[in-house]
């Protein structure tokens, strides 16, 4: 359903999902009753005041907790917004919040519970158990919810790729497979949405393409320079079998190969390999 710039829809009868206009930035409210948690909280303030208008005025739901995948503005816009909320975070919130590229300190607010390794809630129906996942981000978390099957995964995936940001990739491809050994038939995303399980393979697919990519480029021979051959590289040539890719995800591919080039990403990768040969 749509709702203004805001798209939500029933995940489970008691789980909702949340797609503001901003990053296509995700938010899954868990019910309880009349009560309310939601984990991240969309990318905008307009986006926050969407789904605040569309929870707590048109269903009539009081959020009483937020809680953070990771704490990157284009995800904890709301947190402001429901000021006697419990707000939720692994205790390295800071660390991602002062490292990212895209900083907005207003959006900022103190977690006032704070954990490390993980933890487990019961809220409704539901356990949600938060799992530190380093990857994207060293304070990313994964939210597993065994009873409606789905995992909520942040940005450990960007639909069916990653983002690579300023992260290790293989920290990245690392976090993913711990995802995966949780089992779930779905994954919702940190951004665009929800997806099969299948996205995760394709995810890794994605990254090991690229890697081998950048690869060749960097230990090749050729008078092309490395840097134009890098950013020409083509989003179709590192999808999984049968994959097409969207416009969000063409736009992240194209922001990855400006990332590999601006942090001699892979750069590693390549001079091991050479020599071991």
């Amino acid at each position: 359903m749509n709702n203004e710039t805001l798209r939500y829809e029933t995940l489970a009868p008691d789980v909702l999902m949340f797609v503001g206009r901003d990053h296509q930035s995700v938010a899954t409210a868990f019910l309880d009753g009349d009560d309310a948690l939601l984990v991240d909280s969309l990318g905008s303030i307009e986006d926050a005041r969407s789904l605040q208008r569309v929870l707590c005025g048109e269903m009539g739901r009081t959020v009483r907790a937020v809680a953070a995948t990771h704490f990157m503005s284009d995800h904890i816009a709301g947190m402001c917004l429901f000021p006697d909320a419990l707000t939720i975070a692994h205790r390295h919130y800071r660390h991602t919040f002062l490292s990212q590229n895209r900083r907005v300190d207003g959006f900022y607010r103190d977690p006032q519970l704070l954990f490390d390794t993980g933890m487990s809630l019961r809220w409704g129906r539901h356990r949600l158990r938060f799992v530190h996942n380093p990857g994207k981000t060293m304070d990313h978390v994964c939210v597993d919810v065994p009873d409606a099957d789905l995992v909520c995964v942040g940005d450990a995936i960007v639909g069916n790729i990653v983002y690579l940001s300023r992260a290790d990739p293989e920290l990245i491809r690392n976090a993913i497979g711990r995802i995966r050994q949780f089992g779930r038939g779905r994954v919702v995303g940190g951004h665009v949405g929800q997806f099969p399980a299948a996205v995760l393979d394709n995810a890794i697919h994605y990254l090991d393409r690229l890697r081998e990519r950048v690869m060749l480029i960097r230990t090749g021979t050729t008078r092309v320079p490395i840097a134009e051959r890098i950013a020409a590289i083509p989003i179709d040539d590192c999808l999984a079998p049968s994959v097409e890719a969207t416009a969000f995800e063409r736009q992240w591919h194209r922001h990855n190969l400006e990332v590999i080039l601006a942090q001699s990403i892979f750069e590693l990768d390549a001079a091991v390999t050479e020599v071991a040969a």
